[in-house]
C-alpha cells in the first residue's frame, strides 16, 4: 500500500469515527426550546430562574415585569434545555404592551415545548382560559400545564387548581405541580420537558447559563432595583440604557453610567426621592448585585432622564430598545 493510500483510508477512518460519535450524540442527548407562559406575575421569571440555577430574569410583583425573550440555558447530562423567557399576555393598552405581545407570539411558534402557568393560589379564570385556547395556534409545540406557587397553597388548593388545569385542554403531555421558591418538583418538570425536545446535540456550550449580554444584564438589575416599592403607572413607565461600561486601568474597579427614563417629571421625582435618598438606595441594591456578575468593585452612576410618552412612540421604543 503506498503512503498516499494509506492517508486517504486513515482520513476516511477518522471522518467515519467523528460520523459515529455525531450520531452517538444525537441519539443520546436531546435539546431545544421551551418558554412558560401565562397571565403576569405566575411566576414564569422564578421558575426561568431557578430552573438554570442562576438569576438571569429580573423579578417583581410588578405585572409586565419581562420585556424582552431572555435566553436561559439549563445544562444536563442527557441533553440541554434553552427556556425563552418571556412577558406576560395581556390586553395592551400601548404600542410598548402590543410589541411585548407581538413578542410572544413570535416566541410561540419558534419553540419545541410549551408550558402553561397557573399558580395554585389562584382559581383559574377567563385570562388563564383565553390563553390557554390561544395554544391551539401553535399546533407544533408539545404543550406541558405548570401548576406553580405550591408552596404558599393548601393541599386541596393544589388539587383543585390540577383538576382545572387539566380540563383546559385534552393534549397536556403532563401536568406538573411545582414550587421553583422550594424547588420541589423542578426535576420532574425538567425531565419531563427533555423527553419532548427532539435528539440532537447541545446549542451551546458546557457551562453557558444566557445568551444575555452583560450589559443587558446590568440593564434589568437596575430596573429591578428601581421597580422595588414603586406603584400605580411608574413601573410601565421605567426603563433602562446603559450609556458605558469601562473597567479603570490599574484597577479592580468598573465604572458604569446608566440612565433611568421614565415619562413624566412627577415619576422623575419619586425616582429620585427626597434628597436623592430614592435614587441611592436604588444604587446600592443594583450595585450589588452587578458586582456579583462582573466580579469587580463598582462605581454606578445613575441619571434619571424624561422621555415623554415613551411606550406610545414608536421612535422612543426603537432608542430604547423595543
Amino acid at each position: 500500500m503506498t503512503e498516499q493510500s494509506e492517508e486517504r483510508e486513515q482520513s476516511e477512518e477518522r471522518e467515519q469515527s467523528e460520523e459515529r460519535e455525531q450520531s452517538e450524540e444525537r441519539e443520546q442527548t436531546r435539546s431545544g426550546f421551551v418558554t412558560f407562559v401565562g397571565r403576569p406575575n405566575v411566576g414564569k421569571s422564578t421558575l426561568t430562574n431557578a430552573l438554570v440555577g442562576e438569576k438571569i430574569a429580573i423579578t417583581s410583583e410588578k405585572p409586565q415585569t419581562t420585556r424582552r425573550a431572555i435566553r436561559g440555558i439549563l445544562n444536563r447530562p442527557d441533553g440541554q434545555i434553552v427556556i425563552v423567557d418571556t412577558p406576560g399576555i395581556h390586553k395592551p393598552r400601548t404600542l410598548l404592551g402590543e410589541r411585548l405581545n407581538d413578542l410572544v407570539e413570535q416566541v410561540l411558534g419558534d419553540v419545541d415545548v410549551i408550558g402553561f402557568c397557573v399558580p395554585a393560589t389562584e382559581k383559574v379564570g377567563p385570562g388563564d382560559r383565553r390563553i390557554a385556547a390561544s395554544l391551539d395556534g401553535y399546533p407544533r409545540a408539545k404543550k406541558v400545564a405548570i401548576v406553580t406557587k405550591t408552596d404558599a397553597a393548601s393541599r386541596d388548593e393544589i388539587t383543585e387548581r390540577l383538576m382545572e388545569v387539566d380540563s383546559l385542554r385534552e393534549d397536556w403531555a403532563a401536568v406538573i405541580p411545582l414550587s421553583a421558591l422550594t424547588s420541589e418538583q423542578l426535576d420532574v418538570l425538567a425531565g419531563e420537558i427533555l423527553k419532548l425536545l427532539p435528539e440532537g446535540p447541545r446549542l451551546y456550550e458546557d457551562g453557558v447559563v444566557t445568551d444575555e449580554s452583560d450589559e443587558d444584564r446590568i440593564a434589568e438589575m437596575i430596573r429591578e432595583a428601581a421597580l422595588e416599592g414603586v406603584r400605580d403607572e411608574l413601573p410601565h413607565s421605567i426603563a433602562v440604557v446603559i450609556d458605558d461600561v469601562a473597567p479603570r486601568e490599574d484597577s479592580d474597579l468598573t465604572d458604569v453610567y446608566a440612565s433611568i427614563v421614565v415619562e413624566r417629571d412627577s415619576q422623575k421625582a419619586i425616582i429620585i426621592g427626597r434628597k436623592g435618598a430614592r435614587l441611592r438606595d436604588v444604587g446600592a441594591v443594583a450595585r450589588a448585585g452587578i458586582e456579583e456578575l462582573l466580579g469587580t468593585r463598582v462605581f454606578l452612576k445613575l441619571h434619571v432622564k424624561v422621555a415623554k410618552e415613551w411606550q406610545r412612540d414608536p421612535k422612543q421604543l426603537g432608542r430604547l430598545g423595543f
